[in-house]
């Protein structure tokens, strides 16, 4: 696929830092190093990590080297970004299991063949102390104080651990070792990244990189960024009918933004779509539009036609999926809060107990809002968690 300049350097992005210099690497010929850094603090990945994944990809396509570097060694802290607290550091095995599925939910968007996977636990567990104090030696505290989260915590007496200081100049070292041309990341970003440059610097490095920052993508909710932790987004590697179902209840504010950030629709395109929003067309058919863009991207456009099929029987004509799972349990009797949980109807009991409270929840069609309920399934039962999940449970 031909990728043009402008795509690149406008298309959901915020910074381009320099702009003019990154513009000469690109008509220069040269094969650059584009470099994106994920921590593994969660399982899932996310069409808002998608959103800088299909930044790489758009290099990737260009003939650049792709760097997807896995930080392993950083994750251990995490990053502190945004954060009002120091987080829990995690362990090595939570790290391992983290990360077991990232590059599987990565190829979903990129070309893994031609991909250059990287962990920065490869330099970092074989750093001496001497080498420690020479790369924080390169800033000083005031200058990581400038951190926009930091100088807030700072000012509201809140601790900052020194470990969370140390984390910009960790990912900037990630630059050093990886002599890296250009660094992608999220807006939130910017700070870590703009170290990278500085220390390439004082490493004595002779390419400097650039930095492209991307929009980030507001979740489902329309108020935070897309996130597991707000509940908020849509997998990559979720189902055709969950990734429908879910673009479909976006606030209609976010559908032009979606198709930008979440789509390969072309820009001109989706200038057309603004206007027909202004026109007055009605936002659900553009909804529509916009989830089975999404659906294919990830699956085909069979499955995309198969969801809209499902969801219009759904929620238009007020009827149940043609084919709902059944599952065989080994008690009885089960607590509604468990067995949401146990049958993966939930990520956990809080969500679980959450979503019973907002009546969320139906048991053969009939809604539940006490979370002590028990659920005989002597006899098959269909339960109703959300909009879009539905399940047929039954003792073995």
């Amino acid at each position: 696929m031909k990728i043009d300049n402008k795509t690149i350097l406008e298309r959901g992005v915020i910074n381009v830092i320099v702009k003019d210099e990154l513009e000469k690497k690109l008509n220069s010929g040269k094969k650059l190093r584009i470099k994106l850094g994920i921590d593994p603090t969660g399982s899932m990945l996310h069409i808002g990590h998608g959103v800088v994944l299909k930044k790489l990809r758009q290099f990737q396509d260009r003939g650049d080297t792709a760097i997807l570097l896995i930080g392993d060694y950083t994750a251990r802290i995490g990053d502190p970004t945004g954060k009002s607290e120091t987080r829990k550091m995690l362990t090595g095995e939570e790290i391992k299991k983290n990360m077991e599925s990232y590059i599987e939910q990565a190829s979903k968007i990129l070309d893994v063949k031609k991909l250059e996977i990287r962990y920065n636990s490869e330099w970092f567990e074989k750093m001496t102390m001497a080498e420690i104090l020479q790369l924080t030696a390169k800033k000083t505290v005031n200058q990581m104080l400038q951190r926009e989260d930091f100088k807030n915590r700072f000012k509201n007496e809140q601790d900052i651990s020194a470990v969370e200081i140390l984390y910009p100049m960790m990912q900037g070292y990630d630059s050093v070792m990886l002599n890296c041309d250009v660094e992608l990341g999220g807006n939130d970003q910017l700070f870590n990244m703009l170290v990278g440059r500085d220390l390439q610097r004082s490493f004595g490095k002779d390419v400097i990189q650039d930095v492209v920052t991307a929009q980030l993508l507001v979740g489902l909710d329309g108020v935070e960024k897309m996130s597991k932790s707000y509940n908020n987004y849509i997998g990559l590697t979720e189902s055709p009918k969950e990734m429908f179902g879910k673009t479909m209840s976006i606030p209609d504010s976010l559908i032009v933004n979606y198709f930008e950030l979440a789509t390969d629709v072309p820009l001109e395109e989706i200038d057309k779509i603004k206007h027909l929003l202004q026109e007055g067309e009605n936002p659900r058919n553009l909804k529509v539009r916009l989830a089975k863009e999404i659906v294919t991207l990830y699956h085909d456009s069979k499955s995309a036609d198969d969801a809209e099929k499902e969801f219009i029987e759904i929620f238009a004509n007020k009827g149940l999926p043609e084919e709902i799972e059944t599952k065989t349990l080994k008690e009885k009797e089960y607590g509604l809060i468990d067995l949401l949980a146990e049958t993966g109807l939930t990520t956990s009991k809080s969500e679980a107990r959450r979503l019973i409270e907002g009546g969320g929840v139906k048991v053969d069609e009939e809604k539940i809002t006490d979370v002590k309920a028990v659920i005989d399934i002597s006899k098959e039962r269909l339960i109703q968690a959300g909009k879009r999940k539905f399940l047929k449970v039954i003792k073995k």
